[in-house]
């Protein structure tokens, strides 16, 4: 069988390591309340072949690329319609999966943020995501209020997701290798349903205090808050890295109310 050439534009690097490949596949955990298992850009199928060993999954594969497409259809011809050829930042999930569901992938490095932010927009679907990142997307995802590495997309993700670092990974064990370190995280659902609080306002409230970080919140929001009657406001003087999500949300609910 030919193999899949790693394309640039698509941001293609293929994991070659048996064993990092099964403890990805390893770090999913069924007991999650899932068993449809959605693997993003399974390129020449190696952590394919492991997922598919795994019966306690329906898995299905997802890759924009052509050449991957048809090089898994003659790999696993049992697959039939759960081998998809399209755009995993414009699946409609809801059309495809009854229920709740898992994502793993080594995920294209150029696309890592969009791929996040398209697993925030379909979090009431979404239970798990284990998946390799650049180490620094990795660290941003898992970062702690206080640190360098923290924000949007740390609060974002920690607003309705438990992230973990579990491991890093050198570049060695890709064909291509890539130019940088890699790491695996995993994403697990929490309780909340939904923010208590105005969630559009909250997101805008977390994007204003990052975009102006070296700011105070109450000069980084000034076109937010009423300043007039959040003079006593103490999270205010603090820089948004400072901020946990429940920090956030205090501070959302306060604008609302003082509007």
């Amino acid at each position: 069988m030919t193999l899949v050439r790693a394309k640039k534009h698509l941001g293609q690097h293929f994991l070659t390591d048996k064993n990092i490949a099964t403890k990805i596949v390893d770090s999913l955990r069924p007991e999650n309340k899932y068993s449809q298992v959605l693997e993003v850009g399974p390129g020449m199928g190696i952590l394919s072949d492991i997922l598919l060993e795994k019966t306690e999954y329906e898995v299905h594969l997802i890759d924009i690329d052509t050449e991957s497409f048809e090089f898994l259809q003659k790999k696993y011809p049992k697959l039939g319609t759960r081998l998809i050829n399209a755009d995993f930042l414009e699946m409609d999930f809801a059309a495809v999966f009854n229920g709740p569901l898992g994502i793993i992938g080594n995920f294209p490095y150029n696309i890592s943020s969009q791929i996040l932010f398209k697993v925030l927009d379909n979090r009431q679907q979404v239970v798990e995501v284990v998946g390799m990142f650049q180490k620094e997307v990795a660290e941003r995802c898992a970062a702690k209020p206080g640190s360098k590495e923290y924000g949007i997309l740390s609060v974002f993700l920690q607003a309705y997701y438990k992230v973990e670092y579990l491991f890093t990974v050198k570049a060695g064990v890709f064909s291509p290798p890539p130019k940088v370190l890699s790491a695996v995280i995993r994403l697990t659902r929490n309780t909340i349903e939904h923010l208590d609080c105005d969630e559009k306002l909250f997101w805008q409230v977390v994007k204003a205090g990052f975009n102006q970080r070296r700011k105070t919140l109450r000069n980084a929001l000034s076109s937010l808050i009423n300043k007039e009657k959040m003079t006593g406001e103490a999270l205010l003087d603090l820089r948004a890295e400072r901020l946990s999500v429940g920090d956030f949300v205090k501070i959302t609910k306060q604008i609302t109310a003082n509007r």
